[in-house]
This record gives structure tokens, C-alpha cells and sequence, in this order.
């Protein structure tokens, strides 16, 4: 009984171990994602990262000059049918200029993610 107590520990403790490491390597994805298209200025925060197999988020937050937080999110939907882009609210597919930019975008991503952060393991 303390044996498979202890070994359901374990695989507890591995679990939460993997989940922290994809937390962690996400966060760095989306900040190098985030200096894509510049440095970030002081106060700023900006990510652009890959969510998941369909989705790309664009992330930006700052003090305004009242000193009030603000930000920005935009995800992109990659769908059989188009790119959607879900912003303000609204879900409507995105134009081919953006198209274009977002495939550039994600091409420059994953190059720069790929030497900055896993080239020493890939």
C-alpha cells in the first residue's frame, strides 16, 4: 500500500515537473515572439506565440500616460477554410496582406525560437 502511495507521489510530482518546464518554455517562446518586430519599450510587455495547433496569439500590455493598465490580444485561427482573427470581440477572417504578414510572422518565429532556445537540444 505505502509502495503504490508513493509511486502515485511520484507520477505526481513528474506531471507537475513536465507541466512547469512547458510552462516555462512557453513563456520564453512568447517573449522572444513578442521582439519579433522590435525591442520592447520599457513597461511594455508583448508575446506572440503558438497556443496550440490552430492557434497564434498576439499579446501586448502597457500604462497609458494616465498610469492606467492597458492591453491588447489578438488570436489568429489557422482553419481549413482561411485564417480568423478573433479581436475585440469580433471573429472575421483576416485580409491577404495580414495573411501574408502572420505567415512571415510565424516563419521568423520559428526560426528564432528554434536557434535561441532549442538549437542546444535539437
Amino acid at each position: 500500500m505505502i509502495k503504490k502511495i508513493a509511486k502515485n507521489i511520484s507520477k505526481q510530482r513528474e506531471a507537475q515537473r513536465r507541466a512547469e518546464l512547458y510552462r516555462n518554455l512557453m513563456r520564453h517562446e512568447a517573449r522572444i515572439g513578442g521582439q519579433l518586430f522590435g525591442p520592447v519599450p520599457k513597461g511594455h510587455r508583448r508575446e506572440f506565440f503558438c497556443l496550440d495547433e490552430h492557434s497564434w496569439v498576439w499579446h501586448e500590455e502597457w500604462i497609458d500616460s494616465s498610469g492606467k493598465r492597458q492591453s491588447l490580444t489578438t488570436r489568429y485561427d489557422v482553419r481549413p477554410d482561411g485564417i480568423f482573427k478573433v479581436f475585440n470581440g469580433q471573429y472575421s477572417p483576416i485580409s491577404s496582406t495580414e495573411k501574408y504578414r502572420l505567415i512571415d510572422a510565424v516563419k521568423i518565429y520559428q526560426r528564432k525560437v528554434n536557434t535561441e532556445l532549442y538549437a542546444s537540444v535539437l
